[in-house]
């Protein structure tokens, strides 16, 4: 994998480097052809070349009875190129000139022709050389342009010196290419060895190792800090996952043991009255049946806060709000427990400064909530505790449940809402789902409301809820 990694890199830039150098030549080989099939002027300006001018110049040459001269025109032409001209004889010898420099020669040997050519300059002007044919006579000629952009060079050369030229070339280009690949090696070396390392952690990650810790640093810096984050909240998680594991499993116990309990009542029962052996009184089979009813209720409020949990968790819940008076809902509540023979010596009061506070609410489900709060207080206190309710209206509705029992230790306070979570305090005595205070907080969210609880060792619980 990881040699695979740096050879793909090395040879993308081999390839794309390649590619790049055969577009342009195309381009070009492209661009040369166009210019010279369509004669579209890509490399050179529109106007007429120096060589092209001194060739096609003979066409303003005239001669009459061995009279050379040139035509109007051409003086025209020769005046806007800022040049001069020499028509010369067979012999070398000048027949005609026009705007020609000082000191020019007037007679001219073949070598001269040449040399005038090839490596001279009259005068700060470029010299081009034309010829014409008239009546079995050549003629000759030169055309000195005056442009300091002009330059002309006779260029000589051996085709086994190019071959040379073409060979160190060659080698220079090999050398060149070995170096760019080793360059390229250890610079992608340099960008994909973190490469591997993140590919590495990530599978690591992946096959739920989360030890995984990198040092920030390099280009890949921020990837780094972001696998670091990964980790750390996968580990986290994992360790969530792990305590939720365990309650779950506690309390699938303890509801299993829960729930077991009263249906071996209820068998216990049902098999007594059943039983053609024994002949009960009326009386008898009364209380029979009533304890059979108290254990069935038991078991279907269980399994009713299982439903209503797991409903709140998946927000699987739609509410039924319409506007309560908060205060009369409240007092109903507090009355209602007082009322059941369990908990009629209990010490709770209610306290309201105003007598109309109206809410929008689902009035079953918020019932449900502050039942859940106010038996949790009750089951993990003594008799002898006092329960404060208090509701008022400030900037939002507030409703306190103080009471001055127990108290919360810290980490059962972090965990309270958790859950399948049960006190510590919670008596042999009570049983339940444990996802009363969970559900409680949950239907409190669901009105957009906040529910936080304080709690002090020895000095009671304060659970202060919002609206």
């Amino acid at each position: 994998m990881k040699w695979k990694l740096t050879g793909r890199y090395i040879l993308s830039i081999v390839l794309v480097v390649t590619l790049v150098v055969f577009i342009n030549i195309f381009i070009m080989l492209a661009l040369l052809i166009a210019q010279s099939i369509f004669d579209i002027p890509i490399f050179q300006g529109n106007k007429t070349t120096p060589e092209d001018f001194a060739r096609q110049f003979q066409e303003n040459i005239t001669v009459v009875n061995h009279d050379v001269t040139i035509t109007e025109s051409g003086k025209k032409a020769l005046i806007e190129k800022n040049a001069w001209i020499q028509i010369l004889d067979e012999n070398g010898k000048v027949m005609y000139s026009y705007r020609t420099p000082k000191g020019i020669m007037e007679k001219y040997t073949p070598a001269d022709i040449v040399q005038t050519y090839k490596y001279q300059e009259i005068a700060n002007t470029t010299v081009f050389v034309g010829g014409k044919k008239e009546k079995s006579i050549d003629y000759s000629y030169f055309i000195g342009i005056e442009n300091p952009g002009l330059n002309r060079y006779a260029i000589s050369f051996d085709n086994r010196d190019i071959y040379r030229v073409v060979k160190v070339v060659g080698i220079i280009l090999v050398i060149d290419v070995f170096i760019a690949l080793l360059i390229g090696y250890f610079f992608s070396k340099r960008l994909t060895q973190p490469l591997h390392a993140l590919i590495y952690g990530i599978k690591r990650l992946a096959n739920k190792d989360y030890t995984v810790h990198y040092e920030p640093k390099g280009v890949y810096k921020d990837v780094f800090h972001n696998v670091n984050f990964l980790s750390n909240q996968l580990t986290a998680n994992e360790k969530e996952r792990k305590k939720l594991e365990i309650m779950r499993e506690d309390w699938i116990g303890n509801i299993s043991h829960d729930i077991k309990t009263p249906l071996a009542s209820i068998q216990g029962y049902a098999e007594l009255i059943k039983d053609q052996d024994y002949h009960f009184s009326l009386e008898e089979i009364r209380e029979y049946a009533e304890i059979i009813e108290q254990k069935s209720l038991y078991i279907k409020e269980v399994m009713e806060d299982l439903n209503l949990s797991t409903r709140l968790k998946n927000k699987a819940l739609s509410l039924n709000k319409k506007t309560v008076n908060l205060v009369a809902l409240l007092r109903n509540i507090v009355i209602d427990i007082l009322n059941d023979p369990k908990y009629s010596n209990r010490n709770i009061v209610f306290h309201v400064n105003q007598e109309n506070i109206p809410v929008e609410i689902d009035e079953i489900l918020f019932r449900r909530a502050i039942n859940n709060l106010l038996y949790n207080a009750m089951v993990h206190n003594d008799e002898n505790v006092q329960i404060d309710v208090l509701v008022e209206k400030q900037e939002r509705t507030h409703i306190m449940i103080k009471d001055d029992g127990k108290g919360i230790r810290k980490e059962e306070l972090e965990r309270i809402f958790d859950r399948y979570y049960r006190g510590t305090n919670t008596g042999d005595a009570h049983r339940g789902s444990g996802l009363g205070m969970a559900i409680a907080k949950d239907i409190i969210q669901e009105h957009n409301g906040e529910l936080t609880i304080n709690s002090e060792i020895g000095h009671g619980t304060t659970i202060d809820i919002k609206l």
